[in-house]
């Protein structure tokens, strides 16, 4: 019998059969995918160079802007006699306001946020909380609640909203008959409101779970009701015709 155990251990073995223990070459272990370092994938985007692009090109000012300097400075300098460009009234800032003093408590409570999501989308701006100054019993308002939405816009981003204002969301406004043009106050700012939200196309109706009002108030540099009035005039101001303090 150990004669026998001998003889087998002394017979070769096959190519494809190995001895345990054994460790096999390393290119054939990388070739089969075993006992070598796996490579490394790398992170993130694609290893590849990635050609460098030129310098990003600035957005072009808004359209009402260049409309302001090449249309409404003559205009006005013409007609109140500045002869400096730069005293010619201008927009300020334009002031958007929502009142949510009636989804404050209750159940609508929660409607608040839907309120500052459209009116977000309508500014394209991020939108304040206001909140009550001091409590009033009779309209159930106590001091530090949240009662009221507002943004305000200045720039370029005034102009472009108020482009959007004059060619879309006006002539939307059902049974519109002119904006009424004793609504100045004696700094020629002008303030007028839209009774629901839905006016702006950049709101879909379809979601809209509530209709809700808006104030808009236009600030400018002009020095009184009519330099305020004539100058929203020039921008495309759909004003009334048939009011008894017409100028």
């Amino acid at each position: 019998m150990a004669e026998e155990k001998k003889e087998k251990q002394k017979q070769p073995k096959p190519e494809g059969q190995k001895s345990q223990g054994q460790k096999p070459p390393k290119g054939e272990a990388q070739a089969k995918g075993g006992g070598g370092k796996k490579e490394k994938k790398p992170k993130g985007p694609a290893a590849e160079p990635q050609e460098q692009e030129g310098p990003q090109i600035p957005a072009p000012p808004p359209r009402l802007l260049l409309f302001y300097r090449d249309k409404v400075v003559p205009a006005l300098k013409e007609k109140f006699g500045y002869t400096n460009a730069l005293a010619v009234p201008r927009l300020e800032k334009i002031v958007i306001s929502m009142g949510v003093g009636r989804l404050a408590t209750g159940a609508e409570k929660g409607k608040i946020e839907q309120a500052e999501k459209e009116l977000g989308v309508i500014a394209g701006q991020r939108c304040v909380r206001c909140k009550a100054r001091k409590s009033v019993a009779n309209f159930k308002v106590r001091e530090g609640q949240e009662t009221g939405l507002k943004v305000t816009l200045r720039g370029a981003r005034m102009y472009e909203f108020l482009d959007r204002l004059v060619t879309l969301a006006i002539p939307r406004v059902r049974d519109f008959r002119g904006l009424s043009p004793d609504s100045f106050d004696q700094s020629g700012n002008f303030n007028f409101g839209f009774p629901e939200q839905t006016v702006f196309p950049e709101v879909n109706a379809t979601e809209v779970q509530f209709q809700q009002g808006m104030n808009i108030t236009v600030v400018s540099t002009a020095p009184d009701a009519d330099q305020g009035r004539e100058l929203l005039r020039q921008f495309g101001f759909p004003f009334r015709t048939d009011e008894k303090s017409q100028r």
